[in-house]
């Protein structure tokens, strides 16, 4: 069988006067019909690879040896002096090889129509007219799962979920039946349910036009439900390939193997952190979050109705798929969107509903580390600066406390000079935590705090969360769409669907024994590391 794509000891360097390989030696092939996992942590050279082989390397880098082939066609040979040129590619691109890029917010125009965008992609190698591309933009869009398609391919990108803008993502893909779909992380933003259904979506496609797949990802879970065979990178290079369930089974490389170990394991938190006789970090009282939406005369009603409660020392996971409520419930306990009904105690004392509102002391009762450690920090300032910023606004700062901040969370002062742009993603989310512990709150809301990270930092912040809740009887509302690591870290999970609370109970009670229906769907989209490869399951609209 002949391989749809074949890279053979690539090597990709830094460009400048003094160049740094960043992918050394990498071979790789995916034949016809066939789906590769490619596994790694960031930094081990997994995208720039792919990206090389569509002619799509960031500024600042390039190709200097080795040899890329799509579909027999030669496009770089380094020792032969052969490289195909920008138009070369440009007739490639989305015809025989297509890219599922992972946000698909920032992959879409903002300013213009889903369909808009989708019939661009069509007209790009198929020429026709503006209403012939808009008709099979609706065709494909339909062919995805997009319910009432022709309706919504007016509609802007903000207007879609995650999942559905992954849709079109994938609709533009598939618009010249590939053979070569390469997916780089196409579900790390989205909820349990709507990762499955992409995947499912993906494999549809696959059956349907016989494409291979490049799937790179960090979630060894999904590779082993959704690849035949696996390559696992690391500092630049291939460290072990193989059928994927042998790779998983019997990994011999220790690299493979600390990956492995990194995973969340399936076993609940077996020794809460409750503190007896300290008051309730958090007790939200039937809370109702309403939106104004344009064009619409009744508010969107977010949150319906949820009552919660966090002991000092507790954790509670928030679950549910996107559009449930459970970012709004967040919203509304930090006050950052006001409650139209219902109330708010933090760490024993009522609180204002509007962050404007509340004094000082109330807004210090409860901190956020957000999901993405890149872009909640201010690049311009140092480590030591970020951390002293909101002792300084409360009048607080000392350099001691600074320090000993930095050293809760596992920095030292050699950290405390840099910028965020010199720091790891595990390393920002640590400065992003000793933030929120500057001002001493009784709750942090941690939203999707591990999400963006890979599998062995999540690990380490996941362990450096667990340590500083038990020193500080900290209150933890959780929110993830990862149940593996919501097992792992919560006390109690709360479950939301359209607004209201559907189950409540201890995690390891709604792991094993789930009681509502739509508990145990996400529990049953939860890709594991030791299951069979997943089937393909009748598609679902949205």
């Amino acid at each position: 069988m002949s391989a749809v794509l074949r890279i053979e000891d690539l090597r990709i360097e830094t460009t400048g006067d003094a160049p740094r390989a960043l992918v050394d030696g990498v071979s790789l092939h995916v034949d016809r019909g066939e789906a590769l996992g490619v596994v790694g942590e960031s930094g081990s050279g997994k995208s720039l690879t792919v990206l090389a082989a569509l002619g799509l390397l960031p500024v600042g880098t390039r190709v200097a040896g080795g040899r890329i082939a799509i579909d027999e066609h030669v496009l770089v040979d380094v020792g032969a002096g052969v490289w195909a040129g920008e138009r070369e590619l440009r007739a490639l691109r989305g015809r025989t090889a297509a890219m599922v890029f992972q946000d698909p917010m920032s992959s879409l125009d903002p300013l213009r129509a889903v369909g808009a965008q989708v019939a661009s992609a069509v007209r790009v190698h198929a020429p026709m007219s503006r209403r012939a591309a808009r008709e099979r933009a609706v065709e494909l869009l339909t062919s995805v799962g997009v319910r009432d398609a022709a309706e919504r391919a007016g509609t802007r990108p903000h207007q879609w979920s995650g999942g559905m803008r992954q849709r079109a993502m994938i609709a533009m893909a598939i618009a010249h039946d590939p053979l070569l779909l390469i997916a780089d992380e196409p579900t790390t933003a989205l909820d349990v349910t709507v990762q499955a259904q992409v995947m499912d979506l993906l494999a549809e496609v696959r059956e349907r036009t016989g494409s291979a797949l490049v799937l790179i990802t960090h979630d060894l879970g999904l590779v082993a439900e959704n690849s035949d065979r696996l390559a696992v990178m690391h500092h630049g290079r291939v460290v072990e390939t193989g059928a994927t369930r042998a790779v998983l089974d019997a990994p011999a490389e220790d690299y493979t193997k600390r990956l492995m170990a990194a995973m969340p394991a399936e076993s609940e938190r077996t020794a809460p952190a409750v503190r007896a006789g300290e008051p309730d970090a958090l007790v939200a009282d039937r809370i109702v979050v309403e939106y104004r939406v344009p064009g619409r005369k009744a508010p969107v009603r977010a949150v319906d109705g949820v009552s919660l409660r966090i002991a000092a020392g507790e954790t509670v996971a928030v679950v549910g798929e996107s559009g449930c409520g459970k970012s709004s419930l967040a919203k509304a306990v930090l006050g950052v969107q006001p409650a139209i009904e219902g109330a708010v105690v933090l760490g024993g004392e009522p609180v204002r509903k509007e962050l404007a509102a509340r004094t000082a002391a109330e807004r210090e009762r409860a901190q956020i580390v957000f999901q993405d450690p890149y872009s909640a920090l201010d690049p311009r300032l140092t480590v030591h600066e970020l951390v002293a910023e909101p002792l300084r606004i409360r009048r607080a700062y000392t350099r001691a406390a600074v320090t000993k901040l930095l050293e809760d969370v596992g920095l030292d002062e050699g950290h405390a000079k840099r910028l965020p742009g010199q720091l790891s993603g595990g390393q920002r989310q640590r400065v992003g935590i000793a933030r929120a512990l500057a001002l001493r709150p009784k709750l942090l809301v941690l939203d999707e705090p591990v999400s963006a990270l890979d599998v062995s930092i999540q690990a380490q912040v996941l362990e450096l969360l667990d340590g500083l809740q038990r020193e500080h009887g900290l209150g933890y509302l959780f929110i993830s769409h990862d149940l593996g690591v919501v097992r792992s870290i919560a006390d109690r999970v709360v479950v939301m669907q359209q607004g209201r609370v559907v189950e409540e109970a201890p995690t390891a009670q709604i792991f094993r024994d789930p009681q509502h229906p739509f508990t145990r769907q996400l529990l049953d989209a939860v890709p594991r590391l030791d299951g069979p490869r997943r089937g393909r399951r009748p598609l679902r609209v949205s």
